[in-house]
């Protein structure tokens, strides 16, 4: 038997009922949501919109979730957003390379420094981040920083969990490896 019953009545509901599933099974997943909003789009605004039009489109089917696995869920509807919205975006960035590259270097920009943690670390860690190919940048993003399981950020990828384990240990052998070549990698006891 399932943690969350789910009415089997009638396909037409009230929107009492709407509002009490959602409130139940998405409002509190919303801060996850925002996380891998943020490492997703890189930028907060873009976050926030990706994040909200996730969330219309789980209201619009929230009739239709069986209640198991509501954060599976809601990262597969974040997911899908994302590439359509990215889809959309396409036409317009072939139209103006010179707004393409200024969003490009934006990107590259983004400052990842910690103040109480050494500059030369920080900008080696940088430079190990940027040289890693993107599937295993994204992995380590979303597990080590965004703090999702293994599970979690498979799904959201759409990959399979041991593809995420494997791309998240070979990710951080690579920063690993970088530390070490620069001096700057923990010594073992």
């Amino acid at each position: 038997m399932s943690r969350h019953p789910r009415r089997v009545t009638s396909r037409v509901s009230s929107p009492e009922a709407s509002q009490a599933l959602f409130e139940q099974h998405v409002l509190p997943e919303i801060e996850v949501l925002l996380r891998v909003a943020r490492s997703l789009t890189r930028n907060d605004a873009d976050a926030e919109d990706l994040v909200q039009d996730t969330l219309i489109r789980a209201y619009r089917a929230i009739e239709r979730f069986d209640g198991r696995h509501p954060r599976a869920w809601l990262l597969t509807i974040l997911r899908n957003t994302h590439i359509n919205r990215n889809r959309r975006q396409r036409p317009e960035l072939l139209r103006d390379p010179e707004g393409t590259s200024r969003q490009l270097n934006e990107l590259a920009a983004v400052d990842v420094t910690d103040a109480g943690v050494d500059a030369g670390f920080d900008a080696e860690i940088e430079r190990a981040l940027a040289e890693l190919d993107e599937p295993f940048r994204s992995v380590l993003q979303l597990v080590d920083v965004e703090g999702l399981t293994y599970a979690e950020a498979a799904e959201l990828l759409g990959v399979p969990a041991g593809t995420v384990m494997s791309r998240l240990h070979r990710a951080r052998g690579r920063i690993r490896d970088r530390l070490d070549r620069a001096g700057l990698a923990p010594r073992s006891h």
